[in-house]
């Protein structure tokens, strides 16, 4: 099999490279990783097109095959490696995380803007404004809901890891960086994400790294 290459930007920022990288890792995918720090000079941007024909990153490189954003990538593994059961083997539960996973990609845009994802630096109490709040209500709600139809048997939101899970874990740092109380339930799924060795590999990287961007730091 040809090596898969994964383009991602810095990991104390990007969330969207995180949640191909976190698949691939908790999947057992050996792959070449290719970092892209963002905005840091005039030429990132065309350094990403190199390998991104959207300018943006992650980008997933496999054979003759360039495929990027994040949940395209994600669904091109499940494809690729269907014996790796990225999604839920029960439909209805498989209907449920696609749904999720699909309303993560394209929605919550005030948590976004004003929670920006930044793994190595505290802001407690930060961003918290009226309509980031409804964001954070929905995300529970949907962890909540998941758990309690199809949870049983694992710590994640449809037992086993699911790309579902991947595409909350940026949610579940940023809860951490600005310091969410959280009810039991949704506290617990937390730690559970913290505690994958894939997410502390994540994190200490992204400590690690010396790039600031200014627009995601308070």
């Amino acid at each position: 099999m040809t090596q898969l290459t994964l383009v991602i930007g810095n990991k104390n920022y990007s969330s969207w490279s995180l949640r191909p990288w976190l698949v691939m890792k908790q999947f057992g995918l050996e792959f070449n990783e290719i970092r892209i720090p963002l905005y840091n000079n005039l030429d990132y941007s065309l350094k990403i097109r190199q390998f991104s024909p959207s300018g943006k990153v992650p980008v997933l490189l496999h054979d003759t095959q360039t495929v990027w954003d994040s949940l395209a990538i994600c669904e091109y593994l499940a494809e690729t490696f269907p014996t790796l059961q990225c999604w839920p083997e029960n439909k209805a539960a498989r209907a449920l995380a696609r749904s999720i996973t699909a309303e993560m990609h394209s929605g919550f845009q005030n948590l976004r803007q004003n929670m920006p994802m930044n793994c190595r630096t505290k802001y407690p109490g930060k961003g918290l404004a009226s309509d980031v709040q409804q964001d954070i209500e929905r995300i529970t709600s949907i962890w909540q809901e998941s758990r309690q139809k199809f949870g049983a048997g694992g710590n994640f939101l449809f037992g086993n890891f699911t790309i579902a899970d991947a595409f909350f874990a940026p949610v579940v740092q940023r809860f951490v960086t600005y310091d969410v109380q959280l009810a039991p339930v949704s506290r617990d799924y937390v730690e559970d994400v913290l505690a994958l060795p894939a997410i502390q590999e994540w994190i200490k990287a992204a400590k690690s790294e010396t790039e600031i961007i200014s627009q995601y730091e308070f």
